[in-house]
């Protein structure tokens, strides 16, 4: 892996290899033009990691590359100012750097830091440390957290102490609504604030004229899609694995007063087997899946996409609405897709410029 070289003024040429690169790898799925949704060129990552390196009284961030020698080991390379991360993070990594290396109960040992930011500003900074942590580390922590006005968590192996909570609210604004979002530490949330309002304002457009039908999503996470589609639908059954993530998007729709949408705990296999009668049980039950008149499914699956069986199961919607952070496994489900849907819209939604990443969403309506 590079550490992307942010160079603005080039933001619109990486763009357009981008696009191009897309055009030609969709070109024989017969695709509509390619929608682009550009990025803020710099400082539009709001979650960020680094190592930290300890050399004598030295003290400073690393991230590591391949090395071009040895493609099996990595080198670090250090780290003073991120252009890739937000503003806050950037004002914050000098500023926690300054405060702690001179104290020897928050510097010792600590090996990793972890930065999640919100577009207000907002910050919830984790301390990963290759010791157990006691009452020193929390009165110092505490006094850290006031210096630097964030939120601190410190971890170690067996250890998590929250000093104060484990999440940032985020507000995305999406076609004039304000929308509310609880990004839970270490749990999945989309790092790039602006490109999320792109994708849901692009969702929320290729799914009107829904309000008398139903929509079921899986891999929901934190019900990121989930609030901003619900007001296009009669009802929306979402579905996520992730016990944390369930419990996050649950707060959300509370949050945001969204009133039509069942959250399920289950795997996108399993409800597929619920849906075909071969699962049984309480949290089946629950679903009460005969009320539902599912005209449109939503997924958002991990780099790896649908296996065969997943996309056998969404082919029997009327309408798909398939996002994707991983171009390759994308064409590979659209072999199989498109034998029953036609691709009606296609757009690029550049989440990580001066990467090689193409984040894609795919609308597709039953031929």
């Amino acid at each position: 892996m590079a550490i992307p070289v942010v160079d603005p003024e080039r933001y619109d040429e990486q763009l357009a290899a981008k696009r191009d690169r897309l055009e030609t790898q969709f070109a024989r799925f017969s695709v509509p033009e390619l929608e682009v949704y550009p990025s803020p060129p710099s400082h539009y990552r709001q979650r960020c990691e680094f190592r930290l390196w300890h050399e004598g009284d030295d003290l400073y961030y690393v991230m590591f590359e391949n090395d071009p020698q040895d493609p099996n080991r990595k080198v670090p390379v250090r780290v003073d100012q991120f252009a890739v991360a937000s503003q806050r993070i950037n004002d914050l990594m000098p500023a926690l750097l300054d405060a702690i290396r001179d104290n020897p109960v928050l510097r010792r040992k600590l090996f990793q830091v972890e930065f999640l930011t919100t577009l207000s500003g907002d910050a919830l900074v984790t301390l990963v440390y290759h010791r157990p942590l006691d009452e020193d580390w929390e009165r110092d922590a505490r006094k850290l957290e006031a210096v630097l006005d964030v939120m601190i968590i410190g971890r170690s192996r067996k250890q998590r102490i929250v000093l104060t909570r484990d999440h940032v609210w985020e507000q995305l604004e999406v076609d004039g609504r304000v929308l509310h979002y609880q990004q839970v530490e270490n749990s999945f949330t989309q790092p790039n604030a602006r490109i999320c309002m792109s994708m849901l304002s692009w969702a929320r457009d290729v799914t009107t004229g829904s309000q008398e039908r139903d929509l079921v999503e899986l891999y929901c996470g934190n019900g990121n899609f989930t609030i901003a589609l619900a007001d296009n639908f009669r009802r929306v059954l979402a579905t996520e694995i992730s016990r944390t993530s369930v419990s996050s998007a649950r707060l959300n729709i509370e949050r945001n007063g969204t009133d039509n949408v069942y959250v399920a705990r289950m795997s996108a296999e399993d409800f597929s087997a619920a849906l075909k009668g071969d699962k049984k049980g309480r949290r089946v039950d629950e679903m009460d899946l005969e009320s539902y008149d599912f005209s449109t499914v939503l997924v958002d699956p991990p780099r790896a996409g649908l296996d065969a069986s997943s996309c056998a199961q969404i082919s029997g919607y009327e309408r798909i609405v398939y996002v994707s952070c991983n171009p390759d496994t994308l064409a590979e489900n659209l072999e199989q897709l498109t034998r029953t849907h036609q691709v009606m819209r296609f757009a690029l939604f550049d989440q990580f410029p001066f990467t090689d990443h193409c984040e894609c969403g795919v609308l597709l309506q039953r031929r």
